[in-house]
């Protein structure tokens, strides 16, 4: 598990599965502060008042800062731990997951609450899609512009994006490298160029990419 790369809901969604004739809601939300994450489980709570649970998980923070799982009413460990355990498996981070259950009249005992709820979190999640966040490191390349063309191309065949182009009396690329390649990236180029491109570290930065 990366830092520098993690999952996260493509957007805010909610889908909703039967199990043991229960409807179990799974609701998930695009979140990156614990304020914003209570206000929308104030008003799921809110909008689903005659559920029998709204039971919560999530993770927030791109360093999973904070974490919390919540049972809202069935028995401890059976909710909130299983929603947490999906985030925690699939790496997924700054998502909130909240599942409203309606009872159906039917009980499923520790072990099928325990699967129930998680299994309405990771086909939620599924169903509602997810993205990729990866970290990426800005390197910015001074060349001249007899190497421009063929390193521009070198650089897009290997997957990496081109970002800003500076002209002066030589040219200046801005290359976005996944800040654990950087250091890899930084000797291909001065090897491939034979030392005759001036490379520089600029910010880093967070870009979403589909999976």
């Amino acid at each position: 598990m990366s830092d520098n790369s993690y999952l996260m809901p493509a957007q805010n969604g909610q889908h909703e599965i039967i199990t043991s004739r229960s409807r179990f809601i799974c609701h998930v939300f695009r979140v990156e502060t614990v304020k914003e994450a209570n206000r929308f489980i104030e008003t799921v709570r809110t909008e689903h008042a005659k559920a029998n649970h709204n039971p919560v998980a999530y993770l927030i923070g791109d360093h999973n800062e904070f974490g919390k799982a919540t049972d809202d009413g069935e028995p401890s460990g059976t909710a909130g731990a299983p929603m947490l355990d999906v985030l925690q498996r699939q790496n997924i981070r700054n998502c909130l997951i909240i599942v409203t259950r309606y009872f159906g009249g039917i009980k499923l005992g520790a072990g099928g609450l325990i699967r129930a709820y998680g299994s309405a979190a990771s086909v939620g999640l599924q169903a509602i899609g997810l993205v990729r966040r990866i970290q990426l490191q800005s390197i910015w390349l001074e060349l001249d512009y007899a190497l421009r063309d063929i390193l521009q191309s070198k650089i897009v065949a290997q997957g990496y994006a081109v970002g800003q182009v500076e002209y002066s009396d030589r040219v200046t690329l801005e290359a976005l490298v996944p800040a654990v390649e950087k250091e890899a990236f930084k000797k291909w180029v001065v090897d491939f160029s034979n030392n005759s491109v001036l490379v520089t570290e600029g910010n880093l930065s967070w870009k979403e990419l589909k999976v």
